[in-house]
């Protein structure tokens, strides 16, 4: 069990996914996202492995929520600076997103 002011420390936001780009360095298939966050935490880039359920031309303009207080983490030549958060349905990975269109930067709480 974790107190409430441990999940007060994770920041999930929501933002909008601004590119999305092959990855092929990556050790599983995944896409090098851009995903803009708002005014007060700004673009931030990710590493997704969600290329099974999502072609890359469909992501620009989603919505998503995701960790943004996380280090960088170093994949291969690309250094990801949030978790773009999904469910797992079997292997494939689902993404968590808003049902209606929300500010960019809304906190998930």
């Amino acid at each position: 069990m974790i107190s409430w002011q441990d999940f007060e420390k994770v920041d999930m936001r929501v933002g909008t996914i601004l590119e999305a780009e092959e990855f092929p360095e990556a050790r599983n298939p995944a896409y090098k996202l851009k995903v803009d966050f708002g005014e007060e935490i700004g673009v931030k880039r990710s590493s997704a492995q969600i290329t099974t359920l999502y072609r890359r031309e469909e992501l620009p303009g989603r919505q998503v929520i995701a960790v943004v207080n996380f280090p960088p983490k170093q994949i291969g030549p690309f250094m990801s600076e949030c978790l773009v958060m999904g469910v797992y349905q079997g292997n494939d990975v689902v993404l968590l997103q808003p049902v209606s269109k929300v500010e960019n930067g809304s906190r998930i709480g």
